[in-house]
């Protein structure tokens, strides 16, 4: 059996041991999952978490971005800086399902500077989840980006409220773009003007 299938069938075997001897595996994908099978036996420890955000591999990186739900409190702000985009991007969302307000202005700074897109819109989506109020001059900045992106901060601006959003809803309504104009209907309950 090959250490990659290994790993991954200790999760299901309840074999934590095979599964924490396989997390220094040369081989990204092993440690990928046995990092995964640990989580899954609820034998995961802070520093298999640390260990595993400070992985060479992206992919390890990323990965232990995508199970924040079943992980403790982490610190994933950390991996906001990444150098890959993928890494960003599961970031955004690790933060974002943690509710780690601390990465607030981090996220923000991924809204207004970032060149990848589908990182934009993830922190968009993190900023959205965490609902504080500091996002929303950086969310209602970001309404001239591409219709993703306008689309994703419409959905976000539901988790506020104030005349900015209220201003910001409005002008969704109108977009040029027809999901951008559905997806602020949905928010408000309204139909846009056209």
């Amino acid at each position: 059996m090959h250490d990659r299938t290994r790993a991954a069938v200790a999760g299901h075997a309840g074999e934590h041991a095979t599964a924490r001897e396989l997390l220094g595996h040369e081989e990204a994908k092993v440690r990928r999952a046995a990092f995964a099978s640990l989580v899954r036996l609820g034998k995961v420890r802070a520093s298999d978490i640390e260990a595993a955000l400070a992985d060479p591999s992206p992919a390890v990186r990323r990965s232990v971005c995508e199970l924040a739900p079943k992980l403790p409190r982490t610190d994933f702000a950390q991996l906001l800086l990444d150098s890959d985009e993928s890494v960003v991007e599961a970031a955004c969302f690790a933060v974002g399902e943690q509710a780690d307000t601390g990465a607030v202005e981090a996220l923000m700074r991924i809204v207004a500077e970032h060149s990848d897109p589908l990182c934009r819109e993830s922190a968009i989506a993190a900023l959205g989840s965490i609902g504080d109020r500091r996002a929303v001059p950086a969310l209602v900045a970001a309404l001239d980006d591409r219709p993703q992106i306008r689309r994703r901060i419409v959905v976000a601006l539901a988790a506020f409220e104030g005349p900015e959003v209220e201003a910001a809803l409005e002008r969704a309504l109108e977009d040029h773009d027809w999901q951008v104009r559905q997806a602020a209907e949905d928010v408000t309950g309204r139909h846009s003007p056209g």
